[in-house]
């Protein structure tokens, strides 16, 4: 008699424990959707209050975590160097970090990560995460871009600031200034101009139309014409496909607003 005391004593432990759990995760779900409904709203704050609220009560809900990171986003002001402002990006990143634990794969929050890095100019480790998303997906030509961002960003500034310290004209050649300063650049910089290249490259494949990448195209061969130190031919060569680059960029802005302004037309003729 003891004994199936015991076991109904466990038992009715057993379903409090479950009664309990089920409560918690159907009071996860509805501060996730009252959180959901602050973000549309664009009430941020209360939407971080309720997505915290989901995740404590369920942790293995990913959907809360997730737009938990989304809204620290929101509240991340780019450019912004406080604490209080870039306690926000660090906070979105560490969730979205929590939800790779769940799922390694998922593509938001990889993209997350890197977007957040490079505003907090944390280039290296905002590489790392769009490699991370063309891994995942590489069919989208996004992640080859923003790593082609940072190749540029990472060889122009260090760059421009050598030239400042030489006194040097904007279109002054590094050869013509210091020859050694020149070499010095080209073998700090040459892996990343190849490297935007290469990325550049990849994104038009994908997105033949893609201007932007066409923009920094541009840029990057530039970047290659300046540190063509002792061989002019391969600057002007270089010089030259930048120039090319522009001319396919206009031609491409130019046709994607006809297009729109075509779409937004009236059509003539049209059958009753």
């Amino acid at each position: 008699m003891k004994t199936t005391q015991r076991l109904m004593v466990v038992f009715a432990a057993v379903l409090v424990m479950l009664s309990s759990t089920g409560c918690n995760k159907l009071k996860a779900r509805d501060h996730l959707n009252k959180g959901v409904q602050a973000y549309k709203n664009s009430k941020f704050e209360q939407a971080i209050d309720h997505f915290q609220q989901a995740v404590a009560l369920d942790p293995t809900l990913v959907n809360a975590r997730l737009y938990l990171a989304t809204a620290y986003t929101q509240q991340y002001i780019p450019g912004v160097d406080t604490p209080d402002n870039n306690r926000f990006g660090e906070e979105a990143i560490d969730t979205y970090k929590q939800v790779l634990k769940f799922d390694p794969k998922n593509i938001n929050s990889i993209k997350g990560i890197a977007y957040l890095d490079w505003q907090m100019k944390k280039f290296d480790q905002s590489k790392d995460y769009d490699k991370k998303a063309s891994e995942i997906d590489p069919n989208d030509p996004e992640p080859y871009y923003s790593v082609a961002v940072i190749d540029w960003t990472q060889t122009y500034v260090p760059r421009q600031e050598q030239r400042a310290l030489l006194g040097m004209k904007p279109d002054e050649s590094l050869p013509a200034k210091d020859k050694k300063v020149c070499a010095e650049i080209r073998e700090k910089n040459a892996a990343n101009i190849q490297e935007g290249i290469d990325n550049l490259n990849k994104a038009l494949q994908l997105r033949p139309d893609y201007d932007d990448a066409m923009a920094y195209m541009n840029l990057m061969y530039r970047e290659r014409a300046d540190i063509q130190c002792d061989d002019p031919a391969a600057r002007s060569a270089d010089l030259k496909t930048a120039d090319d680059w522009v001319d396919k960029t206009m031609a491409i802005k130019k046709s994607k607003a006809e297009k729109q302004a075509g779409a937004g037309g009236i059509v003539m003729d049209q059958k009753q």
